[in-house]
This record gives structure tokens, C-alpha cells and sequence, in this order.
């Protein structure tokens, strides 16, 4: 007897059963997925998101003393253990990343759009406006960076606003040398000068079609700047000069820490200095995923 073999599906194109998709396991990163984009994206945006609700994972005043538990070691009640003066150190490390974060990233937006615009500027128009701001540029970049913010905030006086003030008047400079360079190579295309010809006004040229394509180095730069900006917040307060006590602050935990390491608490330092230093290395890696991202997308 003849048995009739029934027909059989076609097989799919390069499917065989020893390629069969796992079920189980993490799915590997797909080829060319920005590794620094998401590292460090997801840790910079871990410890922003435990600084905006810090009220909420802190179980203590940061400015509240106890000091008849000063220089604790981690416990239930305190998960990192207390300073000298029983403040939680938990808690001031979260507020202190409030403080800190949030005076680094409000002073880079006004140098981030004051840069921009005059730099797009200088570079569109060129002529006397040009040769006037960069002078202006040349003789801010003619002292060094620290020095300058460090000589502002003395006159100033203490506090965010200082720090604020002190960091834009020097930080808008790096912004319009480097928007400037870029319009000037805009400026030359052939869209803009077709943009010229159809008789379309200066101002909607520089904003419709200048600005677009040469503020992505800046933004780049943006995130190099808030390191810079961490780093003058937390030498300030480790100096004295930055931000005013009981506010926590990480520059200040590390000047306060400092002085019981003979004792053997070593924590109180290393805790909010592997804090600047996580957050450097994260926005450091998000500089350079956003930088990989724009520069696949030319």
C-alpha cells in the first residue's frame, strides 16, 4: 500500500532549527545601538530623577541635627550613616544633588542661548558687530576659567544666584566661538545664498535655517559644560565660596568630611565624591552618545 505523503510548508529563507530565537535570556544590544547614549542617559537620568524626589526617598531633614548620633554607620534609620553633626548623610546627598544639578544645568542655558544667538550673529553679518564680540570673547578667554568664576563669585558674594552670575558672564563665550564657526561655513552654502536670492528677510534666515543647523555643536558642547560647571560648584563650596550652610551641597560634605578621615570615616568623603564623579562620568557618556547620534544623521 502507497502512502501518501502530504505536502509539506516551505521553509522559511535562512531558518533552520539551530537558529530558532532563545526564549529566555536578556536580548543582546541590536549592532550599532549607542552604548554611551544609553549608559549614560540611564544613569545621569537615575540620579536626576532621585534629586527631583528627594522629599520622597529621604527619610530625614537634611539640616535636621541629632547630636547624640553623630558619626553612625549605616543602620535602617540611616542607610549611609550620619555626619559629624548627626545629619543624615543619605538625605544630604540627594538634596545636595538638587542643589548642585539644578545650579549646573540653569547655568548652561542662558550662555547655551545667549552663545547661540550672538554667535549666529557675528557669523551671518560679520563687519563691526563681528570684530566687537569677539574682542569681547578674547579678552574673557585671556584668564583662566576658574580663576575667573572663582574672582566673580568673590564679588558676588555666596549663594546659587552668585554662582549663576558668575558661570554665565564667563560660559556664553564658548558658545558664540563655536556657533560662530559653524555659520560661517553655513553662510557660504548654496541654500542660504538661494534663501538670499528668493528674498527672504536676514532674520527669518538666521532663524529658520542658520540656527537649525549650527546649534547641534552646541548642544554637544552643553554637556561637556555642565562637568565644568559641577566641578566650579563643588571646588566653590568645598572653598567656602559656594553654596551658603545648612544647605546641603556635595562640595561641602566633602570639606566638612574631610577632617575626620584620620578617624577612620572615610565615607563621609567618598559617598558625595563618587557622587561628582558618577554624575561626570554619565554626562560625559551622553555628551558623547548625543555626538555619535548627530553625527550619524549627517
Amino acid at each position: 500500500m502507497t502512502q501518501t505523503l502530504l505536502p509539506q510548508p516551505p521553509a522559511s529563507p535562512g531558518f533552520t532549527a539551530s537558529k530558532r530565537p532563545r526564549r529566555f535570556g536578556l536580548r543582546p544590544l541590536r549592532r550599532g545601538a549607542n552604548i554611551e547614549l544609553i549608559i549614560g542617559g540611564t544613569v545621569f537620568g537615575a540620579m536626576v530623577l532621585a534629586a527631583v524626589c528627594a522629599p520622597l526617598l529621604t527619610p530625614h531633614d537634611p539640616t535636621a541635627q541629632d547630636l547624640a548620633n553623630t558619626l553612625s554607620g549605616p543602620s535602617a534609620a540611616h542607610p549611609l550613616g550620619t555626619d559629624n553633626l548627626g545629619r543624615d548623610t543619605w538625605s544630604r546627598l540627594l538634596f545636595g544633588a538638587r542643589s548642585d544639578l539644578g545650579i549646573a544645568f540653569l547655568a548652561v542655558l542662558f550662555p547655551f542661548a545667549l552663545g547661540t544667538v550672538v554667535g549666529a550673529l557675528c557669523g551671518y553679518f560679520r563687519g563691526w558687530f563681528d570684530t566687537l564680540i569677539m574682542r569681547i570673547a578674547d579678552v574673557v578667554s585671556a584668564f583662566p576659567f576658574f580663576v575667573l568664576v572663582i574672582t566673580l563669585v568673590f564679588v558676588f558674594g555666596n549663594g546659587p544666584m552668585s554662582i549663576f552670575l558668575a558661570i554665565s558672564l564667563v560660559s556664553w563665550v564658548s558658545y558664540a566661538r563655536i556657533v560662530r564657526a559653524e555659520t560661517l561655513v553655513i553662510r557660504s552654502r548654496d541654500f542660504i545664498q538661494s534663501c538670499e536670492t528668493g528674498g527672504l528677510s536676514n532674520a527669518r534666515i538666521v532663524v529658520r535655517h542658520v540656527l537649525p543647523n549650527t546649534a547641534t555643536q552646541a548642544i554637544v558642547f552643553a554637556m561637556s559644560d555642565v562637568v565644568a560647571n559641577i566641578g566650579v560648584i563643588v571646588t566653590l563650596s568645598y572653598f567656602g565660596l559656594g553654596i551658603v550652610p545648612p544647605t546641603p551641597d556635595w562640595g561641602q560634605m566633602i570639606s566638612d568630611g574631610q577632617q575626620f578621615l584620620a578617624s577612620g570615616n572615610y565615607s563621609l568623603v567618598l559617598i558625595p565624591g563618587a557622587a561628582v564623579i558618577l554624575a561626570s562620568l554619565s554626562l560625559t557618556f551622553l555628551g558623547d552618545g548625543i555626538a555619535n547620534t548627530l553625527r550619524a544623521k549627517r
